[in-house]
């Protein structure tokens, strides 16, 4: 049901997640003048070629986004399982504060590795756009469920 105002939050925040799938996700800048960018699969430093070396692996940070992206998407689809959807939201929101801190794990590994400078950039803050989308929907779920106790109350 996407007129509900919480679906909205849900589906922007799985949207919001899903720009991660692509590009950069942070980018650091050496003293020495390389750059190293952060993505899904890993950090790579651009060597002197202009080719991109690996320097350090990121497993749980695409398994993190594809469980938000998911869970975000399935918990729009339990709209007549209050419960099981403010569940759901529950879950998101622990994975998105996961997310976040494995990227500030990540993030500060590289820096104190490579003496590098994080670059300021957009996407350092949709992390912080999904969690108040993901806690706005929840605000929502739980509105409408105590809508419908009070109604079943009135019987």
């Amino acid at each position: 049901m996407i007129q509900r105002m919480q679906s909205v939050y849900l589906l922007l925040t799985s949207l919001l997640s899903g720009l991660f799938l692509n590009g950069d996700i942070l980018t650091f800048k050496k003293e020495a003048g390389a750059d190293i960018v952060m993505n899904l699969t890993g950090a790579y430093q651009l060597t002197a070629t202009g080719s991109l070396e690996k320097i350090q692996n990121q497993f749980p940070v695409p398994v993190i986004l594809l469980a938000i992206l998911l869970l975000s998407l399935a918990a729009i689809f339990f709209y007549r399982k209050r419960k099981l959807q403010m569940k759901l939201t529950l879950v998101v929101i622990a994975l998105i504060i996961a997310f976040i801190a494995t990227l500030l794990f990540y993030a500060v590994t590289i820096i104190k590795k490579n003496q590098a400078v994080p670059v300021a950039g957009f996407k350092m803050f949709i992390p912080l756009l999904m969690i108040l989308f993901v806690i706005l929907a929840y605000r929502g779920i739980r509105k409408d469920e105590n809508l419908v106790k009070s109604y079943d109350r009135l019987r």
